[in-house]
């Protein structure tokens, strides 16, 4: 199990540097090519409509070729484009989010997959936050030396070095795969049927579809934060390096936050109610967000915006393995894409809304506080739902509900089958 969880998060810490550059070099990117900073949030809703497209497609894949071999597709995937982005100009940015975010999505299905097979039940929250905190290191990674690169090398020197780093991390993945893809099945067919088949079986099923409406909220004001927070603190009078220090600084707050939250959901309480916590949490952190001005005092400012990361930045673990548990053996990575591509919908959906409400209203406080409602409606939803469940050594069930289970052996058949 330990090998398995290293190499998930590697490989996702190395993606994320890549997925998340674009946004922290944006002020120098907008500059250069004379764009509108709402399209900031145009870029990363493509990126969420082809991320989206490759989640749902992503199930196939996995079991046909194992999560290490599309694991090396996704890091091919991220430093192509940002390469295309670095030599295309705004057309290579639209190709970049198209195209190379398409096969980057399937990383954390992947990843699922892996761990679902390898990771004890009783601690899965805990092994799969572990693994995901991987993306924060990496955001943090790019929000403390993007910048600083860029000083020597610009923005196109430093997507460069990042995407040369993805391909090599591609590279030495690879001794792992017949280590570890030792279920693979070449012989598994793919069909048109299958995005279908993955939508309809976490939706027919309570249980994944409350996950997958939570991943919509928790995933769209994400993916709002990271594409606007740097250019939001440039527009209070912070300068680049400043702004992309603090927002790697919060960040980091994520790291320790998702093994805690994880910690806490495999033992001492139901991972559905400390999902509701945490929803209420970022709803309220981030409306703050939106009533900065230029008086307040760094320290507040990094306050507010720890709580937006310890929380928005924060749940995936949790979330990610209640999926693989109510996943049918060997169907972690198609149903945990099934339910990412919900949040997917939410990339694509709130980032495109905050850049309607920056452009009709001029300023950014409106987009701030509209990310905070889907995340304030699955808080009370996911409230609702939480059942008593007796003190015990895990702290929530670890059987797979009987509908969640017939749903999901259901849209399997269905898949095996090629569909109707």
């Amino acid at each position: 199990m330990l090998i398995a969880v290293l190499a998930m998060f590697l490989q996702q810490t190395c993606g994320s540097v890549g997925r998340v550059l674009p946004a922290v070099l944006a002020p120098l990117i907008i500059l250069e090519l004379h764009a509108d900073p709402s399209w900031v949030g145009v870029y990363f809703g493509l990126t969420a409509v082809a991320g989206l497209i490759g989640q749902l497609g992503s199930g196939g894949f996995i079991i046909r070729h194992g999560a290490i071999r599309m694991s090396q597709a996704a890091l091919l995937s991220v430093g192509g484009g940002m390469a295309v982005a670095v030599v295309g100009g705004a057309t290579g940015f639209v190709l970049s989010a198209l195209v190379g975010n398409g096969v980057a999505a399937v990383a954390t299905p992947a990843s699922s997959q892996l761990l679902g097979r390898w990771a004890i039940r009783r601690y899965a929250p805990f092994a799969f936050s572990i693994t995901q905190t991987a993306i924060p290191a990496g955001i943090l990674l790019a929000g403390s030396l993007g910048p600083l690169l860029a000083q020597s090398l610009g923005w196109r020197g430093t997507m460069l070095v990042s995407a040369a780093a993805c391909w090599l991390f591609a590279l030495l993945l690879q001794p792992l795969h017949r280590r570890l893809d030792t279920e693979a099945t070449p012989t598994h067919a793919i069909h048109w049927s299958d995005f279908r088949t993955t939508i309809t079986g976490v939706l027919a099923a309570h249980e994944l579809r409350a996950l997958s409406f939570a991943c919509f909220a928790f995933n769209g004001m994400q993916a709002v934060f990271i594409a606007y927070f740097v250019t939001w603190l440039t527009v209070l009078g912070y300068d680049l390096v400043a702004a992309g220090s603090l927002f790697a600084t919060v960040i980091a707050i994520a790291i320790p936050c998702r093994v805690l939250w994880g910690w806490i959901g495999s033992f001492y309480i139901a991972p559905r109610l400390m999902m509701a916590v945490l929803a209420f949490g970022m709803a309220a952190s981030i409306v703050l967000v939106g009533v900065f001005t230029p008086a307040w005092p760094p320290l507040a400012i990094a306050t507010v915006a720890g709580v937006v990361s310890a929380t928005a930045m924060s749940w995936h673990g949790i979330l990610l393995s209640e999926a693989a548990r109510l996943a049918p053996s060997g169907r972690a990575g198609p149903v945990t894409g099934g339910v990412l591509s919900f949040g997917q919908m939410g990339a694509i959906l709130c980032p495109s809304v905050f850049a309607l409400l920056l452009r009709v209203t001029g300023g950014y406080a409106a987009g701030w506080a509209a990310c905070a409602i889907p995340a304030l409606l699955v808080g009370l939803d996911l409230l609702r739902g939480v059942r008593v469940v007796q003190a015990g050594p895990t702290g929530h069930e670890t059987k797979m509900p009987s509908q969640a289970l017939r749903t999901s052996q259901a849209a399997h058949r269905q898949d095996q089958q090629g569909g109707p």
